[in-house]
């Protein structure tokens, strides 16, 4: 056994089956150690795409996503999705396979300092040594799953990789497997303050943040709001977290229509935020001057506008689980269906009238067509914005976005690793054109994996997002443009997957059923619309 079999014996261990990347000499002996080991290589486009979908597969699995790149190029294009994971927030353990130890630091073809690339982006970079494997995976795996949970780099020279291993994989799995990476849980007295909080407050209203999405039990989430009859909102990446049908929910907060959520949480006389990360939004953006109260596993990050009436810092379980067997307040001045009916009007005014094919009408026609347990997998941009207003989640980890990162390019790959995480779920990817010519290369994965993954493009020939803020600004249009003059028929195929094009709701919807039932992948072109981005993605 090698090195590089080693590495791999620990991180399948750890619950690894897949890693993805892109290969090159320096990372063939990896590759190799992989096809023996029983953790499989998906093959990317590009390796950027790789650590976007290593990062979709820690969510969706809560093991340590991973990605591998070679030296130099291979790494900066790796950085790409190592960011998102950071920012994100998803533990990744990002590989690149790199010269022979005594070339490091040479100026030799290709080489650059890894660690001085990766270190800005991950908790930790790490070099990989003879003798200390176990180790150094062991710190990898904890750093990346210790709260805040994010990505670890590690540089592995080529010479190491084949190195004959020097630890027995008896004493290695111990190392490894003795991680622990929950928190310590707040203290009483902040748990009791924010008990009676709650019970003083009159019209509290709750907003679910992105750390929330790493909760063991995120149904102390559902009992908590219950509980205390808080009407809540949610971040975009947190949608789902509680079903968005439950009478209480509000939508989702900062995308599409944000101003109609602020009027509403901004009659409230206490905000909770539970699990609020900072990233997505500041807080600072939209809770006015309602006191704050935040349970979170890190304090808030906030101006000095921000009334911040209590927090509760801590492990964010023990939290939820403890204030909602506290006693709730006698009185709420919301009204019963005030939830409900906020709701509603909200929806509404997100489906403004339309002469042709909108992208608010495509959307529901996705919804209309995935089961409530299926995956939807979507990309940056005004759709964006849309989709995080309107998309009705109903289940953990089937919503799957970057909104800390928001770097185009991570709808297709997320897809991709949604499918291969849970096989037997459905999956619809929705991204915009612009997004579809950054990473089309993609669906070949999508295709050599037999994945039957719908890929929606929402044509409508400009970056959208862009456009809306050049007309906010009084400026011309000027770079935006994707595609101009008519619009022309997809072509039959796209690198050998099947491509059609719908023009309305319902061929949409039929077009979709087809995708879903199929054997491979779909894409489907979307000619719509984009007009009333510019009334419901900024307001």
């Amino acid at each position: 056994m090698n090195n590089a079999d080693l590495i791999v014996s620990l991180l399948k261990q750890a619950g690894i089956r897949h890693g993805f990347g892109v290969p090159s000499g320096n990372v063939l002996p990896l590759m190799e150690a992989m096809r023996t080991g029983g953790i499989a290589f998906v093959l990317t486009a590009h390796e950027g795409s790789a650590a976007f979908a290593a990062d979709v597969s820690a969510r969706i699995t809560g093991v340590p996503g991973l990605c591998i790149a070679t030296l130099g190029p291979g790494a900066t294009n790796l950085s790409t999705g190592v960011g998102c994971a950071w920012l994100d927030r998803s533990p990744l353990i990002a590989i690149t396979c790199t010269l022979n130890q005594a070339q490091l630091g040479r100026r030799l073809q290709m080489w650059i300092d890894h660690q001085a690339l990766f270190k800005p982006i991950t908790k930790a970079s790490l070099r990989l040594r003879p003798g200390e494997i176990a180790a150094t995976l062991a710190q990898a795996l904890q750093l990346a799953l210790s709260e805040p949970q994010g990505p670890v780099h590690l540089d592995l020279p080529e010479d190491v990789a084949l190195a004959p291993a020097t630890e027995t994989l008896a004493a290695a799995t111990k190392t490894v497997r003795a991680l622990s990476g929950r928190i310590p849980p707040a203290a009483e007295s902040t748990i009791a303050r924010a008990g009676e909080l709650l019970r003083a407050a009159k019209r509290p209203v709750a907003v679910i943040g992105a750390n929330a999405m790493r909760m063991q039990e995120p149904r102390a989430l559902r009992a908590l709001v219950e509980r205390h009859r808080i009407p809540f909102a949610t971040t975009m990446m947190a949608k789902g977290l509680i079903d968005e049908d439950h009478p209480l929910s509000l939508g989702c907060i900062e995308r599409a229509l944000r101003k109609l959520q602020r009027a509403l949480i901004q009659r409230a006389d206490l905000v909770v935020g539970l699990g609020y990360d900072t990233i997505e939004v500041e807080y600072e953006a939209w809770v006015g001057q309602v006191p704050l109260l935040h349970i979170d596993i890190e304090r808030a990050d906030t101006d000095a506008s921000v009334h911040i009436a209590h927090q509760v810092v801590g492990d964010l379980d023990a939290a939820l689980a403890r204030l909602s067997a506290l006693p709730a307040a006698a009185r709420n001045d919301w009204s019963a269906h005030a939830a409900r009916q906020h709701r509603d009007l909200f929806q509404q005014a997100l489906r403004p009238a339309t002469a042709g094919f909108a992208p608010h009408q495509a959307i529901d026609a996705v919804r209309n067509v995935l089961p409530r347990e299926g995956v939807l997998a979507f990309d940056v941009g005004a759709h964006t914005h849309q989709i995080g207003s309107q998309w009705a989640a109903h289940a953990p980890r089937t919503f799957l976005i970057t909104n800390g990162w928001s770097a185009m390019g991570f709808g297709i790959p997320a897809a991709l690793a949604a499918k291969l995480a849970r096989p037997e779920l459905p999956v619809v990817c929705i991204l915009g054109d612009g997004c579809f010519q950054m990473t089309c290369g993609e669906v070949v994965v999508a295709r050599r994996e037999r994945l039957a993954i719908p890929f929606v493009v929402l044509d409508d020939r400009w970056l959208s997002l862009i456009k809306v803020k050049q007309e906010r600004r009084g400026l011309p249009y000027y770079g935006t443009e994707l595609s101009p003059g008519d619009y022309p028929s997809p072509p039959a195929h796209y690198f050998g997957v099947p491509a059609v094009g719908v023009n309305s709701a319902v061929a949409l919807e039929r077009e979709l059923r087809k995708a879903l039932a199929a054997d491979g992948p779909t894409i489907i072109e979307a000619s719509v619309d984009a007009a009333h981005y510019s009334q419901t993605v900024f307001d």
